[in-house]
């Protein structure tokens, strides 16, 4: 397998975040799990049922030590999908993506789960907004420290206040 990195970017191999310097091509001689920075979804960025289902499998990849947690994770947010969706295209791609991460290929179930983000938005659009969803922060990948990264957090703009016009 074949990568092509540009400068600053960053892939995660077995758990491990490598970023590069200058642009370089890397050629994993065996079997890795892996995934590119332009595919890792932010826990902030996890505000669909789908983002959420995607997030959990991705720190499946990235996070190794956190495996079990996020595939419990993802059974019930799988779950809760099946439950309110009669879709047969959501369901279907749910019922392979299933498969694929059972059978250790999570990648290609990020893949999948990908593919399915636009009838996701047909679905949410047609039945009007989703009540904001809090992202999946549970399974935050840890820094190098250990520690747990914190979601950005969200700032409102203050009211006006009634003496102001």
């Amino acid at each position: 397998m074949h990568l092509s990195l540009k400068a600053g970017e960053r892939v995660y191999i077995n758990g491990a975040v490598v970023r590069v310097d200058r642009k370089v091509a890397l050629e994993l001689m065996n079997d890795a799990t892996f995934l590119l920075e332009g595919h890792v979804l932010q826990a902030e960025e996890a505000t669909t049922p789908l983002r959420q289902l995607y997030f959990a499998a991705q720190t499946m990849l990235i996070a190794p030590a956190q495996a079990v947690p996020a595939r419990s994770l993802y059974a019930r947010i799988e779950e809760g999908i099946l439950t309110a969706t009669t879709d047969p295209a959501i369901r279907e791609g749910l019922t392979a993506a299933h498969a694929l991460v059972e059978a250790g290929r999570a990648f290609e179930a990020l893949k999948l789960i990908r593919g399915l983000y636009p009838a996701e938005a047909a679905l949410l659009g047609a039945a009007g907004s989703l009540p904001e969803v809090p992202p999946a922060a549970l399974l935050v990948p840890p820094t190098r420290t250990g520690q747990r990264r914190r979601p950005a957090a969200r700032v409102r703009p203050a009211a006006p206040s009634p003496d102001k016009a």
